[in-house]
């Protein structure tokens, strides 16, 4: 066996290890609350938010769940929120692409915690950039009483998902509530600004105030079903417009429902017969390196996932440390923007560190930039950042002006962005690859990123010269076993910090993906996408 296939070797031993870890993640944030409480639900006569997303999409349909590791080891003093207490996939629900929001009643009872609203509001978020349907399916108790505060008053809490209610609706954008369970206060407002209301009998129930606060309120004893059943809002209030027999008929009349929409309008991105790549998306596990510690060809990458292994390069011999070209992915036409790890000499002769934004750089990233623009190309963006370049050099050569430039044409761009992490994502490179701030699309990371201000050890030498020159100034010089202790517990700290995962749980990306599934996802983004036109581009001051 040669040092290469030594190499390779170790680099897929790595990775599969990491996948094994992901995978062991997923399987038990599938189960919610956890499997007595599926099984409690299922005495009910109801089923699990899963199966309801599983009896409502279209058996062939492609899924994207995204944010599953939302509230991923946060809240655990309550206990926790496995995927943030709702699921949310895009799917096709009879041959049309919708968002589906499904409250997971076995994570406290549906109740929202601080990322179950950020949740919610990301996926209203993309069905409003794609004008995709909405379909709810509400089985909540309401705000977590014991973080209200976290919740309930500011611009992205809770109440802005109503306000997104209304927006969405006014773009023409179809959604319907599907009242599966309770449905309780101020989240009662949710399904019934949706277009259309379904309300399944004996077991849902909508109210703003349920029967004990009735009874504190006003001295009125009433119960669940009186108060606000299927029989009281779809025969008295009027508030529901389908009373429905059980889960599985609610869901079959979702799809009788979606099955008359009008067509969406095209974007008109361009897509022809899809030629598989001449390398398996397999060999993307043995060619990324372990660790991400030594340099590598992005090249060799992105030849695992574009069709016919096949890239036009812009600009190929000119700012060598960023790769930009036309290609296709499942036969649609896209302009990748990705990050090169390995070592370049640029064209005055300098060599240049991989992986980091230069001058040149920069400039030729910005234009490509502009060009997809123009020309009507979706974008997709490969993080493997660890920022711009520092020194008195770059500096002299006006990096600022660059990177701001680059920061101005992903800003404005109006091209559907796709973010894809898969390796480092530090500082203002985060940003001028189009970080979540930068509205991509989709965001989506391998199990090998790392997302912060700068990288762990650099972060970890400053803090803890912060701490020893803090604890000197009170005449407590630390000795050297100490400062070291201080290290290894503040890059402990840190590394996890910038973790894949601690990422997903936060909701700076959208879902951690298999990187064998990167080209499937990618296209996935794109045909969804294609179904809102988009603006025309322009740009503001740019200085050249």
């Amino acid at each position: 066996m040669t040092e290469q296939e030594l190499e390779w070797n170790k680099n897929e031993d790595h990775f599969k290890l990491l996948l094994s870890k992901l995978n062991k993640e997923l399987d038990k944030i599938k189960l919610g609350g956890g499997q007595k409480k599926l099984d409690a639900l299922a005495s009910q006569g109801k089923l699990s938010a899963r199966q309801r997303i599983q009896k409502l999409i279209d058996p062939d349909s492609e899924i994207l769940e995204l944010s599953e590791f939302a509230g991923y080891e946060l809240y655990e003093e309550h206990g926790g929120c496995p995927c943030g207490g709702v699921v949310v996939v895009i799917a096709k629900v009879s041959k049309r692409w919708c968002v589906i929001i499904a409250n997971d009643a076995t994570v406290k009872a549906g109740a929202w915690f601080p990322i179950t609203a950020k949740k919610n509001l990301r996926a209203q978020e993309i069905a409003l950039e794609n004008r995709i349907p909405l379909i709810y399916l509400v089985d909540s108790a309401g705000v977590y009483l014991p973080m209200q505060d976290e919740i309930f008053p500011d611009k992205e809490h809770f109440g802005r998902m109503f306000r997104n209610n209304a927006i969405l609706s006014s773009k023409g954008i179809p959604q319907i509530a599907a009242i599966m369970g309770a449905c309780v206060a101020g989240g009662a407002y949710l399904p019934i600004m949706s277009d259309e209301a379904l309300i399944v009998e004996k077991t849902g129930s909508i109210f703003l105030a349920g029967p004990y606060l009735v009874k504190a309120a006003i001295g009125e004893e009433t119960d669940n079903e009186t108060l606000g059943g299927a029989k009281t809002h779809c025969e008295i209030s009027g508030v529901t417009d389908y009373k429905e027999a059980s889960d599985e008929t609610c869901l079959q009349t979702i799809r009788n429902l979606v099955d008359k929409f009008g067509s969406p309008q095209n974007a008109g991105f361009d897509k022809v017969e899809s030629i598989e790549p001449k390398f398996s998306s397999a060999d993307i596990l043995t060619r990324f390196p372990a660790g991400n510690l030594k340099p590598y060809s992005i090249k060799s990458i992105l030849e695992c996932i574009v069709d016919d292994s096949t890239l036009v390069e812009y600009k190929q011999d000119y700012g060598k440390t960023i790769l930009c070209g036309y290609a296709r992915i499942k036969g649609w036409a896209v302009g990748i923007v990705a990050n090169d790890r390995k070592v370049h000499k640029s064209g005055k002769g300098e060599m240049q560190m991989g992986g980091v934004i230069y001058s040149d750089s920069a400039d030729k990233a910005a234009r490509f930039i502009m060009n997809c623009n123009q020309k009507k190309i979706p974008l997709v963006f490969v993080q493997d950042v660890t920022g711009f370049m520092v020194g008195t050099r770059s500096e002299h050569g006006g990096i600022i002006k660059d990177g701001a430039k680059m920061v101005n044409a992903v800003s404005n761009s109006t091209v559907p962005k796709f973010t894809i992490i898969i390796g480092n994502s530090y500082g203002a490179g985060n940003y001028a690859m189009c970080g979540k701030a930068y509205d991509p699309r989709l965001i989506l990371a391998w199990p090998t990123a790392k997302i912060a201000v700068m990288g762990g050890q650099q972060a970890a030498k400053v803090l803890t010269q912060i701490q020893v020159s803090s604890l000197k100034s009170k005449g407590k010089e630390p000795n050297e076993q100490e400062e070291k202790e201080l290290f290894d517990m503040i890059n402990q700290r840190y590394e996890k910090q910038t973790s894949a995962y601690y990422a997903a749980s936060r909701l700076w990306v959208d879902a951690i993906i298999d990187p064998r599934e990167t080209r499937n996802k990618i296209a996935l983004g794109i045909e969804i996408a294609n179904q809102s036109p988009i603006d025309d581009f322009s740009v503001g001051v740019i200085q050249t």
